[in-house]
């Protein structure tokens, strides 16, 4: 027997059944709940590897049951959505919230199979340290005013930039972005930027090109954006960078090209720092717990009331990279099921304390791009020094991809291994 868990959801017992019997016979384990209320309740208490999700239900419709999950953070597996009368435009709005396929009903068995087959595949490949959706981001002011903002970019052409402190939540709001119908290429290597641009062109086609930190561009790769901004519009591509680098003090030494730096500029998204909504950081730390546990990579645990409030009240310099790394190592290292104060105080006073790494001391009269250097080279050094589970390990912990953080050590010239 599988051990892929299905939940199916339709108000029509035909349907269900029918479902149930084809899912059972291809060895995966069904639950059946026949209206949004009963499947509400069973994601309250269960992960299922799959949602079959009807569109059109008497109490609440599949559309919102889907925003709900994906409000609250509930929506860590793959949802296939089904209807007998769907439109092209509930399918894109579905795909836009978060479900990963759409189903015609009356649904044909190689097609059932398939659809399931494939998004399966798409929940093993996930993993916890993929960046949480925007919409569960939080409730308070200021991410409010950052979907507003990011909801305006969306409609308008023009590129995209978006910057933020070290650890911010730049993945998930250029994902925000992303629709699965169109390309979506995330550029890894800048050096395509410096040649031509017709293979670059050809693949952004119609969709998003993703450069995730333009302030490490160099000054022929600079030349090289600004001379693909120009030939976009033509290809239909809507550009979204992005950096954590003071780029106008890099522009004032000479370091960043003025003409590029002012054409992407023109279109702004500053992200609040999480100290700035700290009234989020509980529910947040629930959600990134909840999804480690899920994925069985913890034990269960649960946050207490004080270690909440202690998460609350830290400064997070780190930001949101930080806060998943410190809830990671209390759910690994609290030995009962609850998370105590006496637990957070203790991986949060480590977090001041980085061994011989803990004070940084370098001359401030240092130019900006020197002096960066020696702290970035300090920082992930420490990090390959404290972290025994592989590259793979250390960026997840320091927030960024493993291809982009090979190429920053490689830029360093820190010397690792490769897993």
């Amino acid at each position: 027997m599988s051990s892929n868990q299905i939940l199916v959801v339709d108000d029509e017992v035909g349907i269900r059944d029918l479902l149930s019997e084809i899912l059972w016979d291809e060895g995966y384990q069904v639950t059946l709940a026949e209206n949004a209320n009963q499947a509400r309740l069973f994601r309250n208490k269960n992960r299922p590897d799959l949602v079959l999700l009807d569109i059109w239900m008497p109490d609440t419709d599949g559309i919102t049951l889907l925003k709900e999950w994906a409000n609250s953070g509930l929506l860590t597996m793959p949802v296939v959505m089904m209807s007998g009368h769907g439109t092209i435009d509930t399918a894109v709005e579905a795909t836009r919230i978060g479900a990963c396929d759409f189903l015609e009903k009356p649904i044909a068995l190689q097609k059932l199979l398939s659809t399931v087959g494939r998004a399966l595949q798409h929940n093993e490949s996930s993993s916890p340290s993929t960046p949480i959706s925007l919409s569960a981001l939080g409730k308070s002011n200021a991410v409010l005013e950052l979907k507003k903002t990011l909801e305006h970019a969306k409609k308008l052409k023009l590129p995209v930039f978006l910057t933020g402190e070290p650890g911010c939540e730049i993945d998930i709001c250029a994902q925000f972005f992303r629709n699965t119908n169109f390309p979506w290429i995330d550029l890894e290597d800048s050096a395509e930027l410096s040649s031509g641009h017709t293979d670059l062109l050809k693949k952004a086609k119609e969709g998003i090109l993703f450069i995730r930190e333009i302030g490490d561009l160099k000054k022929e790769e600079q030349k090289g954006l600004l001379s693909l901004l120009c030939k976009l519009e033509n290809h239909n591509i809507k550009l979204i960078c992005a950096s954590t680098q003071p780029l106008a003090k890099l522009v004032a030494l000479g370091d960043y090209d003025a003409d590029l730096f002012q054409t992407l500029m023109s279109l702004t998204v500053v992200i609040p720092p999480l100290r700035t909504h700290a009234e989020d950081i509980p529910n947040l730390a629930n959600l990134i717990l909840s999804r480690y546990v899920e994925a069985k990579e913890t034990p269960i645990k649960q946050f207490n009331t004080a270690s909440l409030n202690a998460l609350r009240n830290y400064d997070w310099p780190g930001n949101l990279a930080q806060l998943m790394a410190v809830v990671k190592s209390l759910a690994l290292t609290a030995l009962g099921e609850e998370i105590t104060l006496e637990n957070t105080n203790q991986i949060l006073s480590k977090q001041e304390k980085t061994n011989e790494y803990k004070s940084i001391s370098f001359s401030l009269d240092l130019p900006l791009r020197e002096a960066r250097d020696i702290f970035e080279k300090m920082y992930f050094e420490y990090h390959l020094s404290k972290e025994t589970g592989g590259i793979t390990k250390v960026a997840d912990n320091v927030g960024l991809e493993r291809t982009h953080l090979y190429r920053k050590l490689k830029q360093l010239g820190i010397k690792f291994k490769k897993n």
